[in-house]
C-alpha cells in the first residue's frame, strides 16, 4: 500500500489498524472508571455526554477496523473523526496525563502511514491545539495542568518520531529486500526463458554438482519425465570416452577452472543404446567470491547435445573421401602409365606394330571411361544427397518404361541379349521426381545389361489396388548369398571372377540405395547364384 509517499506492506498497515482498535476499548474501559469515581480527576462533565462519546469512540474504531477505507479522502476523515473523539475525551473525560496517552501515538502514526509529513504535522497539531485548550479551562494559578500538558506533548512528539522513524527505516530495508527478490526472481525468470528457449540441454548445478535449472531439451536428452532438481548430474550420465574407459562428469566438474568442451564423449543408456555427446562446461565465479579474492565456486553450466548423427556423418564423409582417392588412384595411374608407355613407343626411331599401340590405347581409354562412370555415379549421389531436381511431378508408368525399353534395346542387342517389356494393364501415373525415378530404373537397367552373359533382360510394370511395381528382371550371373548383403555398400564389388571381369565402380547400388530413400521406398532384391536376379521396389499411384 502506498501511502504518504512510502510503500508499506499490507501487513504493517493491519498491524496498525489492530492496535488502534485494541486501544479504543482500553481507553473506554478507563474512561468509565473516571466517570464512575473509582479514579480521580478535575474534569467535569455530564455522564450521557461522556458515554455518549465513549460509545462512539469505540463503535467508529470497531467500524473502521471491520471495514477499512477504499479511497484516500475516507482515509482522510476516518482520521478526522478518530481524533476528534480521542481529544474529545481526554479534554472533557480523562484528561492527558492518563496511562493510555502514549497509545495517541498510533494516531500519529497512521496519519504519516497515509498521508506522510503533513498528516504527521496535522495530528501533532491537533494534539498541541487540544492540550492548549485543555489547559485553558482546567488550567490553575499554579500552572501545574500547563506543565503537565507541556512534557505530554514533548513525550508524545518524541516518542512518536523515534517510532516512524524506525518504521521508516524498517520500511526502507524491507523495501530494499523486496526489490532484490524481485530482481533476483525477474533473473530467475529470465534465465529460465532463455533456458527454455535453448534446443540443446542446459543444466545449472551447485558447486557439489546438483542440479538447480534445466530446461526441457534434458528430460528429451536423459529420456525421462522424472524431476532433475537435487539430483547430482554424475548419477544420471554413464559417460565413456572413445577407448571405452568410464568418465565421471562430476570429477570433470571439480578440475574445470575455465570453460572447456568436450565432443568425445558416449552415453550409454539403461536400454544399451549409446549415443555421443557433445558438452560444453563452464565454472561460475560468485561475485562474493571475486570481491574476496577468494577461489569459492559458485557453481557450473553444462551445455549438452545430440552429435551421434553429425559425428556419424563426419566419419561417413571421411571414409568416403579415403575410398574415392583409393579409388581413383588405381585407374588414374594405370592411364598415366598407358600414356608414358605410348609416348615412348612413339618415340622409338622404329614404331612399334599397330596392334600394341591400339592395346595401349584402348586400356587408357578403358581406364578413362571408368572415371567417367564414377564421376556420373558421384553427380547422381550429390544431387540426391543435396535434393536437387527432386520435384514431384506426375509420371505416366507405361510411357516411362516404354521409353527406357527404346533407350536400352540397342544395348542390350550388342550383347545378343533379348531386352523385354512386360507392362500390365492400366499402370497409370506416380506422382515423384522424375529425375530419381528415371536413374534409379536406368541403374538397374545398365546392371542387368552387364552382367547377363546370355538370356534376356525384362522390365515389368504392375499396378495393384493404388501401388505401383517396378521390376528389372535378369538371367544373368546372379548374386550369392553372402553378396546380397553388401552389394548396396559404396565401392562393394563381388570376389566373383565373373564381376571382376567387367568395369564397375561399386558405387552403381549404393546410389540406387539413395536414389530409393529419396523416393520414399525400399529396393527389394531377389536373387540365385547363375539363375539371375531381379530388383524391384514400389510407388503410390496416383
Amino acid at each position: 500500500m502506498k501511502a504518504g509517499g512510502m510503500q508499506y506492506s499490507d501487513e504493517t498497515i493491519a498491524i496498525v489498524r489492530l492496535i488502534r482498535v485494541a486501544v479504543a476499548p482500553l481507553t473506554a474501559i478507563y474512561a468509565l472508571l473516571v466517570i464512575m469515581g473509582l479514579i480521580p480527576t478535575d474534569r467535569v462533565i455530564s455522564t450521557p455526554v461522556a458515554f455518549s462519546l465513549l460509545f462512539f469512540w469505540v463503535l467508529i474504531s470497531l467500524y473502521y477496523y471491520i471495514k477499512p477505507a477504499s479511497e484516500h479522502t475516507d482515509h482522510g476523515l476516518r482520521l478526522i473523526l478518530l481524533h476528534f473523539f480521542a481529544l474529545a475525551i481526554c479534554i472533557l473525560v480523562i484528561g492527558f496525563v492518563q496511562p493510555f496517552m502514549p497509545f495517541y501515538i498510533v494516531l500519529v502514526i497512521s496519519s504519516y502511514f497515509y498521508y506522510g509529513r503533513l498528516g504527521y504535522g496535522a495530528s501533532i497539531a491537533a494534539l498541541l491545539g487540544a492540550l492548549a485548550l485543555d489547559t485553558a479551562i482546567h488550567g490553575n494559578a499554579q500552572n501545574q495542568l500547563l506543565l503537565q500538558n507541556v512534557l505530554v506533548a514533548i513525550s508524545v512528539i518524541l516518542l512518536s518520531t523515534i517510532v516512524t522513524a524506525i518504521s521508516s527505516s524498517q520500511e526502507t530495508r524491507r523495501r530494499a529486500l523486496q526489490h532484490s527478490q524481485n530482481r533476483e526472481r525477474w533473473q530467475y525468470d529470465r534465465m529460465t526463458t532463455i533456458m527454455n528457449n535453448l534446443t540443446d540441454a542446459a543444466f545449472s548445478t551447485d558447486d557439489k554438482g546438483s542440479i538447480l535449472m534445466y530446461n526441457a531439451a534434458c528430460l528429451d536428452l536423459l529420456d525421462t519425465n522424472d524431476t532433475l532438481k537435487g539430483r547430482s548430474i554424475g548419477e544420471l550420465f554413464n559417460l565413456t570416452d572413445k577407448d571405452g574407459q568410464p568418465v565421471q562428469l562430476t570429477n570433470l566438474l571439480n578440475e574445470a577452472t575455465r570453460t572447456i568442451r568436450r565432443d568425445d564423449l558416449n552415453h550409454t543408456y539403461k536400454d544399451g543404446e549409446s549415443i555421443r555427446l557433445e558438452i560444453t562446461l563452464s565454472p561460475i565465479k560468485s561475485s562474493y567470491s571475486t570481491r574476496k579474492k577468494a577461489s569459492e565456486q559458485g557453481g557450473y553450466i553444462l551445455i549438452m547435445r545430440d552429435v551421434t548423427k553429425q559425428k556419424s556423418l563426419e566419419e561417413e564423409r571421411d571414409e568416403f573421401i579415403s575410398v574415392v582417392s583409393h579409388e581413383l588412384r588405381t585407374p588414374i595411374t594405370i592411364v598415366e602409365g598407358s600414356l608414358s608407355n605410348l609416348d615412348v613407343l612413339i618415340k622409338r626411331p622404329t614404331p612399334p606394330p599397330h596392334e600394341v599401340l591400339a592395346d595401349t590405347v584402348s586400356t587408357a581409354h578403358d581406364q578413362v571411361l571408368y572415371l567417367a562412370k564414377m564421376v556420373n555415379d558421384l553427380s547422381t549421389l550429390s544431387r540426391a544427397e543435396r535434393g536437387v531436381a527432386d520435384t514431384p511431378e506426375s509420371i505416366n508408368v507405361s510411357d516411362l518404361l516404354q521409353s527406357l525399353h527404346q533407350q536400352y534395346e540397342k544395348s542390350a542387342r550388342d550383347r545378343k541379349l533379348e531386352l523385354n517389356l512386360d507392362l500390365g494393364h492400366s499402370l497409370g501415373s506416380v506422382m515423384t521426381s522424375r529425375l530419381y525415378l528415371e536413374e534409379l530404373l536406368q541403374n538397374f537397367i545398365t546392371n542387368a545389361i552387364k552382367y547377363t552373359n546370355e538370356g534376356s533382360v525384362t522390365i515389368i510394370g504392375r499396378r495393384s489396388k493404388n501401388i505401383v511395381t517396378f521390376t528389372v528382371k535378369d538371367t544373368g550371373i546372379g548374386i550369392s548369398r553372402t553378396d546380397q548383403n553388401k552389394v548396396f555398400n559404396k565401392f562393394y564389388r563381388s570376389e566373383d571372377y565373373r564381376i571382376r571381369e567387367t568395369n564397375g565402380t561399386g558405387l552403381g547400388l549404393y546410389v540406387s540405395t539413395k536414389l530409393a530413400h529419396k523416393l520414399h521406398t525400399r529396393i527389394e532384391l531377389k536373387s540365385r547364384l547363375n539363375h539371375g536376379s531381379s530388383f524391384s521396389f514400389q510407388l503410390e499411384g496416383e
